[in-house]
């Protein structure tokens, strides 16, 4: 958690649908959960929105817990003044998924976490939990950031947060115009997915389930 990773949504079908959403001037209010050092998704909702007419109108709120890269990310945005850093988790550590029902997942649903022996899942668990408690960051992130925007909902959402929170962001972002999936064929957004595939407020309007561990992205009908 303390380490700048490389980015994984970089010049991919994902990466260039997020950038076309950026793009629409029907959404204005934009959340990323999940935003790293900046180097990725954050990238293409900021490389869409520089270019919109209507900029002074958009606001990007991005989170990160992470302390060193939440400060990569403040710094390489510092001049875009719709850009929005909060160095806090999207839920509080008495939100994660018991170790229990991380294991009947793994042992239950097939995905490609499958390929990652269920002792050391269970050890990111552990220390994605104890990284938020001990980070200063620990609370309801989401409500967090609402208050600040004065928003209910927001227009567009990436959910791309801990492998174990993804469920959990979903039900908190309900109501958003556009919700993104990033890693549906893993833990972190595969109930997130069954989810919205079965609301009837939503519809799917992309997917690639092959790229990585696939994304979808679910528009509201009304």
């Amino acid at each position: 958690m303390d380490a700048l990773i490389p980015p994984e949504i970089l010049n991919d079908e994902f990466y260039f649908t997020l950038t076309e959403l950026a793009s629409r001037p029907q959404l204005k209010t934009f959340l990323e959960i999940g935003s790293s050092s900046g180097a990725g998704s954050t990238q293409a909702f900021v490389s869409a929105i520089r270019r919109r007419p209507d900029r002074d109108a958009v606001r990007l709120f991005c989170l990160e817990l992470s302390r060193p890269r939440f400060a990569a990310l403040a710094e390489t945005y510092r001049n875009d003044p719709f850009v929005h850093c909060f160095n806090v988790s999207s839920v509080g550590a008495d939100e994660f998924p018991s170790a229990e029902e991380v294991s009947h997942f793994y042992q239950h649903t097939r995905t490609n976490l499958n390929g990652t022996p269920l002792e050391r899942v269970l050890e990111w668990r552990r220390v994605d939990i104890e990284y938020v408690r001990n980070a200063g960051g620990d609370g309801d992130g989401i409500a967090t950031v609402k208050r600040s925007a004065g928003v209910a909902d927001f227009d567009c959402v990436l959910i791309d947060g801990s492998e174990f929170t993804g469920e959990r962001e979903l039900h908190k972002v309900m109501g958003a115009r556009v919700i993104a999936l990033d890693d549906v064929n893993a833990f972190k957004c595969f109930n997130a997915y069954c989810t919205l595939s079965n609301h009837t407020a939503y519809e799917l309007i992309r997917q690639n389930l092959g790229l990585r561990n696939g994304f979808a992205v679910f528009g509201r009908r009304f």
